[in-house]
């Protein structure tokens, strides 16, 4: 008989199951109540019962795990300094949608040399993720592919489903299904609709094939995740962060009985992906906020040195430490101003 199956698969490598790794590093009962009190907390601002705003800022994505660290070091002081203003989370993406290829992140290409070693990329991912929240820093990231959460999803206290991703029914009945708030956003070419679709599906119980604990396949079933909200950044046609949109699209979820509050992601198509841009995106926010309470919080891609880097480097040469190689991130210093100026708007919001 002539070969029919897995004609163009290369190989399978196994991996340690969910479970055992889980094991190799568990969640410290700090770790748990960072969880834990960041997952309420985000989820009372998205309901409107806390006056606070939601801040999710960090590198565009974790390709070194000491300058993670460092990272962290910042956001911890300004949990500190912006705790009666701004919740802050820090974003920690590990997994990177690609347009058409490149870098997939830490988890599927730790070693960032294309030997795609995903056991050790799990391993190095849930172990940061968990060493942050035992320090009290609670992280955000992207849920992108449907096994990996299991690995790690326990760690987080906020995810993204993705622009690419939005309109997926995998993501949509994954994000229906996980135990931590969920900023959905709007599709690549800005349309609202793709995401607040996803929102009323995720927010609905499923029955599909996932992957338990043990890694065998299991059919799960959810209860629906009541904790989503919208996030605008931008698409095709330009950005979408002007009051005028952000009130549409409020009224809009209002509409659609959905959790109205948006978020605005200051970096994508909402700066014409050009880091620089995204202080004048905070311009533009900082005003709205003292008029309206249409704005949940904001994302800043943000890393320890501005701009980004090519990757792989030129022969020769090595990774400059502490900048970006994906999108270009704003540095420390002109992060330090953006949430000082979320801090100051905060104080001219009007009574809900």
């Amino acid at each position: 008989m002539r070969p029919i199956n897995n004609l163009r698969v290369k190989d399978y490598r196994l991996l340690a199951s969910p479970s055992e790794i889980v094991a190799e590093i568990p969640m410290t009962d700090a770790a748990a109540e960072t969880v834990a009190t960041s997952r309420e907390e985000v989820r009372q601002l998205i309901h409107g019962q806390d006056p606070r705003l939601l801040v999710v800022v960090g590198p565009c994505s974790i390709h070194d795990l000491g300058m993670a660290e460092e990272y962290a070091g910042f956001i911890a002081q300004a949990r500190r300094e912006y705790a009666q203003a701004l919740v802050v989370l820090m974003r920690v993406y590990f997994e990177k949608p690609r347009t058409t290829v490149g870098w997939k992140g830490l988890i599927n290409d730790p070693h960032l040399d294309g030997s795609y070693d995903v056991e050790t990329g799990l391993r190095m991912g849930r172990g940061l993720l968990v060493k942050l929240a035992d320090q009290g820093i609670p992280a955000a990231s992207e849920v992108l592919d449907p096994i990996s959460p299991q690995y790690v999803a326990e760690t987080m206290a906020w995810a993204a489903i993705g622009a690419r991703t939005v309109e997926s029914q995998t993501h949509r009945e994954m994000a229906s299904g996980l135990s931590m708030p969920i900023g959905l956003k709007n599709g690549t070419d800005g349309s609202l609709q793709t995401a607040l679709n996803a929102m009323k599906s995720a927010g609905q119980p499923h029955h599909f094939l996932g992957v338990e604990a043990s890694g065998r396949v299991a059919i799960v079933a959810t209860t629906g995740n009541p904790d989503t909200h919208l996030v605008l950044r931008g698409g095709l046609a330009g950005p979408n962060y002007d009051e005028n949109q952000v009130c549409a699209a409020a009224s809009e979820l209002r509409k659609a009985g959905l959790p109205s509050r948006v978020m605005i992601d200051c970096s994508h198509d909402n700066s014409a992906k050009d880091y620089t841009r995204q202080s004048l995106v905070m311009d533009d926010i900082a005003q709205q906020i003292a008029r309206h309470n249409n704005i949940l919080g904001v994302m800043i891609e943000s890393n320890l040195v501005a701009g980004k880097q090519a990757f792989p480097p030129a022969p020769g040469t090595s990774l400059r430490y502490g900048q970006s190689i994906t999108d270009g991130c704003v540095d420390l210093p002109t992060t330090r101003g953006m949430l000082e100026q979320l801090a100051n708007a905060i104080v001219k919001r009007p009574a809900a």
